[in-house]
């Protein structure tokens, strides 16, 4: 049997053949030199190939973190299948969705998940088999893989579905050559080098940790610890334990590890380089952050997952200036900020925020409906607003659909909230707008104190006292924690469904 890998995988041998005994990973206590990695790669790519999988065939994954993930991972890429992550927060309808719109052969599962993947299995059109991901750990014969010189055409390697913030979830169709573009941009951007030592925490369904981070510090022969989940008590005792260099986390994660009561800043020294992303990092937590850790530099990672997701970066040097910029666009992608009629606007400007590049998906899985809108006028749309400055750099406004309208007049959400988060009781905040039937919509806040405080709902709406009357939250609802996704986005279309008629209730009250 053999294989038509991809330029990933072959890029990972390359990697192998440069650093055999040094530690690729190491996962609860379990060390995994680059060479060991490599034979359980292929060891797992045979146990693929003799359950009939074969090149372009989906695989799909439902489990937490694990090398067992990661050796998957690497074994589609061998075999020249493609690799599906699948969100593990989801429950059995919405998996079986991905499943009936996938169609995978096969679904590796971790244990916790085994009940939700049988019954998604079992209510979905398609036929997948179930098995579990340690099976793919288990030794037996390795894959006899073509040493390619020079890699061979682009394929797709992964079929990686949308977060589903605002809709069902697309199924971006995720190129090895696109991906290939995108390491490089994230080695450029982030200074990664062979050198460090990176924790990993984010879910690796999840494109920022996996493309982002872990495979391409895998291609550079970096040292890499992997974390089962995103605690921050653990992440504080895994650097301090293996003298960790680099971390990324996004801005939800770094509120938890500043605000855990067992932090003593100096178990973090050895961080260098601290990566943030998936959602906007409130000036209040980046200030926070630079006062306690001043030793580590900060990067700030925008994208979305058609990308692969990095689109524009904010390098250290130039966070004082621009503290709340995502920065410009990476090495590999070219922006632009236009109008609903694909013109650029001016400086200062909010326009929607439209990308070309080699690193884009090549299409959605079969919608070419939704293929032909997102790249209307020869660019890639993005859905969010945007400002950019005479220099290039860009500020994100607001999701599109989450703009508010009130009276006829635009609110952007992160402008009220990076007021709100200026009072030190506020943990965390997310602005929405809820039905009104003088408004339209007016502006609200749902907050998070931190623990053992009680900032009433007056004294937070103070801090908005700066803004237009037309920005100011009219009420405000206390919860424990805001719902969101595994890489840390706030899912502010849950909010407006579990807030809208109360807030509306309090209203009419």
């Amino acid at each position: 049997m053999s294989a038509q890998a991809t330029a990933i995988f072959n890029a990972f041998a390359r990697s192998v053949r440069r650093n055999p005994g040094r530690r690729a990973l190491t996962y609860k206590g379990r060390d995994w030199t680059y060479a060991a990695l490599q034979e359980a790669v292929e060891m797992a790519a045979h146990r693929l190939g003799a359950m009939g999988i074969r090149q372009g065939d989906r695989v799909a994954f439902l489990a937490r973190n694990s090398d067992a993930y990661l050796v998957g991972w690497l074994a589609t890429q061998a075999l020249g299948a493609i690799h599906v992550p699948i969100n593990f927060m989801l429950g059995a309808t919405e998996v079986a969705f991905i499943l009936d719109h996938a169609a995978p052969r096969a679904i590796f599962v971790g244990e916790e998940f085994q009940a939700t993947a049988q019954s998604a299995a079992g209510s979905a059109a398609a036929p997948t088999q179930l098995y579990a991901i340690a099976k793919l750990l288990e030794s037996g014969p390795r894959l006899d893989i073509p040493r390619n010189a020079l890699d061979l055409p682009s394929q797709t390697a992964q079929l990686a579905y949308t977060s589903g913030t605002e809709s069902a979830p697309k199924g971006a169709m995720l190129s090895d050559t696109g991906l290939m573009y995108e390491y490089q941009s994230c080695m450029v951007g982030g200074e990664y080098s062979a050198s460090d030592v990176s924790v990993h925490a984010l879910p690796l369904y999840h494109c920022a940790q996996m493309h982002c981070f872990l495979t391409p510090n895998l291609l550079l022969g970096s040292d890499n610890v992997l974390l089962e989940r995103a605690d921050p008590g653990e992440i504080i005792a895994t650097v301090k334990a293996n003298a960790a260099t680099s971390f990324f986390a996004p801005p939800t994660v770094w509120i938890g590890i500043l605000n855990h009561k067992g932090l003593d800043p100096e178990d973090l020294r050895s961080l260098r380089k601290g990566y943030y992303g998936a959602s906007i990092m409130p000036r209040e937590v980046l200030r926070a952050l630079q006062q306690k850790l001043p030793w580590i530099r900060l990067w700030n990672y925008y994208g979305q997952t058609e990308i692969g997701p990095i689109a524009t970066i904010l390098q250290p040097e130039e966070h004082e200036q621009r503290p709340t910029s995502a920065g410009r666009p990476a090495l590999h992608v070219e922006s632009r900020v236009v109008d609903d009629d694909m013109r650029d606007v001016g400086p200062g400007e909010i326009g929607e925020l439209v990308h070309r590049s080699p690193q884009l998906l090549t299409a959605y899985y079969r919608d070419p409906a939704k293929t032909a809108e997102a790249f209307r006028g020869g660019w890639f749309h993005s859905g969010d607003l945007a400002v950019a400055d005479a220099e290039g750099y860009i500020e994100i406004v607001d999701r599109k659909k989450d703009m508010i309208k009130s009276g006829g007049e635009n609110v952007a959400s992160r402008e009220v909230e990076e007021a709100l988060y200026t009072h030190p009781d506020v943990a965390e905040v997310a602005v929405i707008g809820v039905p009104d039937p003088k408004w339209v919509e007016r502006v609200c806040a749902v907050v998070v104190r931190r623990a053992g405080t009680t900032a009433s709902e007056a004294e937070i709406l103070a801090r908005a006292s700066g803004l237009a009357a037309f920005k100011r939250p009219k009420e405000v609802r206390f919860v424990d924690s805001l719902p969101k996704n595994p890489s840390g986005k706030i899912l502010k279309r849950e909010l407006r469904t579990m807030f809208g008629d109360t807030f509306a209730i309090s209203k009419q009250s």
